[in-house]
């Protein structure tokens, strides 16, 4: 049984989760402690979950930029003139903070070879708060680019890469000769306008070095909302007067809450405090050392990179691993580029996208061209679009000629980048339909290497699937794991132990629940009745909410009573 069943085994019955909410308070504490289960090892956070070892005031700093993520901007509170979407959880929708199926358009004239930005700037926004505010493309416009929704998963942790260690990988006159020339793209932090350039590391050119920077551009550019870095507003093509005619709130339209915590600082915290997408399993699989031999880890690099020592990070960010398989650097797309110039970065040129959380993304590419198919199908389109002139052509073309299995294993392996412990059928949850698989691996007698089906299962990597992995599955299980018989063992630890379940629903055949009877004394009498008082009102996971709405009120003592008496 979990550390948090047999926390709890004195108030368990038939039914009840074994993954059981203690209160807000403590499911937090046990969160920001970071504490493993097993005593050994701790399961990934699943995508669009806070770091590990977070305080409870980061946490809910967290949770309060995570609300603000997906509320709307009215108008009222500055949204506009111009805008894409009104909330950030329009684009980041997989999850909320991740990549997205939303596209932008950028738009100017090219020339010869050279684009050449028209009033206003070269985004266009979509939508307007009146008809007559409204941007448009201009005639003389003979140039149009998209870019989709890039994640933010995990870039608290990649913002706290010191600039030296990426500087470090860096070849901008390819002095070894290997084809491949990445260089830096140094920007200046919008909250730092006097200080030092900063290595760029966010935005498909690297436009971007701090996720505050970020949360400001994106705020005024794609909500028009102004705020303390990004100040004013966006004319529609350039046009100052209709601006000012279509606004009338005062700039800037971000103001602190009564914690002192604007808009775009609320924001922040929850993308800096989001855990880096999962990776099961974590190494060792075949497809990796393919991926590194045809030359792709040249650019989508296997470092694992440690965040900055700096003292003035916070514990959960400081001194700790993150491996996004990518250099951010600057790279020669060839005809994959987009030809839009930005900051220092040409119109061929483009940063070298994570693919950590790769096996979530709906689309791919900076356009989203290769979508839909399978996740199969959308990888080997879009190796191929890496080619045939670029950086990154060479790499494509290995990757043609190998072999059938050869590409399965990429494959494999790049299907792992995102997949959480036990979800075997990818669906982010971990329920009986992964147990059931996990029962077939359950053997200390099997030895499973990275490549095995079972491999998912071998969460500390030991070569099986033992009591460790047990002790974690029954953590990260998310279906009910009660105690049907009240013998201080869960479901699921009776039926690995040999109890029947033929009809694979978690629970052993002779088992019959007995719903009410809180003390697991085969009664349902006057001594539950007082565990369901004593519950009564709001209620998680609670065995004396009958009917799973959260509450114990009315509804579950009627419930209760029509179960009075002796157990079947």
């Amino acid at each position: 049984m979990s550390m948090l069943g047999r926390f709890a085994a004195g108030t368990q019955t038939r039914g009840m989760s074994a993954t059981i909410v203690l209160g807000t308070t403590l499911a937090l504490s046990i969160h920001a402690l970071g504490v493993s289960e097993s005593g050994v090892q701790e399961l990934q956070p699943k995508s669009g979950e806070p770091v590990l070892n977070l305080t409870l005031s980061q946490l809910e700093r967290f949770e309060h930029g995570k609300l603000l993520y997906g509320t709307p901007i009215t108008i009222e509170e500055g949204q506009g003139p111009i805008l894409n979407k009104s909330n950030c959880r329009s684009c980041h929708t997989n999850p909320d903070g991740g990549s997205g199926s939303i596209a932008v358009v950028h738009f100017g004239m090219e020339e010869k070879g050279e684009f050449i930005p028209l009033p206003g700037g070269s985004l266009f926004q979509l939508v307007a708060i009146g008809e007559n505010c409204r941007e448009v493309i201009p005639p003389e416009a003979n140039f149009t680019t998209t870019h989709v929704t890039p994640g933010m998963m995990g870039y608290g942790l990649v913002e706290a890469i010191p600039d030296a260690d990426i500087v470090a990988i860096a070849d901008p006159t390819d002095a070894n000769g290997d084809g491949v020339s990445g260089r830096v793209h140094w920007v200046q932090p919008a909250e730092d306008p006097t200080g030092p350039l900063r290595v760029g590391r966010f935005g498909w050119k690297s436009i971007v070095a701090t996720i505050l920077t970020f949360s400001g551009d994106a705020s005024m550019n794609e909500l028009g909302l102004t705020n303390a870095l990004f100040p004013e507003e966006n004319a529609p093509n350039g046009d100052i007067e209709l601006r000012d005619m279509c606004d009338d709130v005062a700039d800037p339209e971000d103001h602190a809450d009564e914690d002192g915590f604007t808009f775009i600082e609320r924001v922040t915290d929850f993308q800096r405090y989001m855990a880096a997408p999962p990776q099961t399993p974590r190494s060792g699989m075949t497809g990796e050392a393919l991926f590194a031999s045809i030359g792709c880890a040249q650019c989508h690099v296997q470092t694992t990179f440690i965040t900055s020592n700096d003292p003035s990070l916070e514990d959960a960010l400081r001194n700790k691993p993150v491996k996004p398989y990518s250099d951010f650097l600057l790279h020669d797309m060839g005809t994959l580029g987009d030809g839009l110039p930005q900051g220092d970065a040409y119109g061929n040129e483009f940063r070298t996208t994570p693919l950590m959380g790769i096996r979530d993304r709906e689309l791919l590419l900076h356009n989203g061209s290769v979508a839909g198919g399978t996740f199969e199908s959308r990888i080997i389109n879009a190796i191929a679009a890496h080619g045939p002139l670029g950086e990154a052509a060479t790499s494509a073309s290995a990757f043609a000629a190998l072999s059938a299995n050869e590409k399965d294993s990429i494959v494999s392996f790049l299907d792992s980048l995102g997949r959480r412990e036990f979800d075997f059928n990818g669906d982010r949850e971990i329920d009986v339909l992964d147990f059931t698989i996990f029962a077939s691996c359950y053997s200390i007698d099997v030895v499973h290497m990275p490549d095995d089906v079972c491999a998912i299962d071998d969460v500390d990597q030991d070569g099986d699937v033992d009591d460790v992995d047990l002790s974690l599955f029954l953590q990260a299980y998310e279906a009910e794991n009660g105690d049907c018989d009240c013998n201080g063992m869960s479901d699921l630890e009776e039926i690995l132990a040999g109890a029947s379940d033929k009809d694979n629903n978690g629970v052993p055949d002779e088992c019959v629940p007995c719903d009410g009877d809180f003390n697991c004394d085969n009664v349902v009498d006057g001594g539950d009745l007082g565990t369901l008082l004593t519950n009564w009102g709001q209620c998680s996971d609670c065995p004396a909410d009958l009917n799973s709405d959260n509450l114990v009120d009315g509804a579950d003592l009627g419930l209760f009573l029509i179960r009075w008496g002796q157990c079947p």
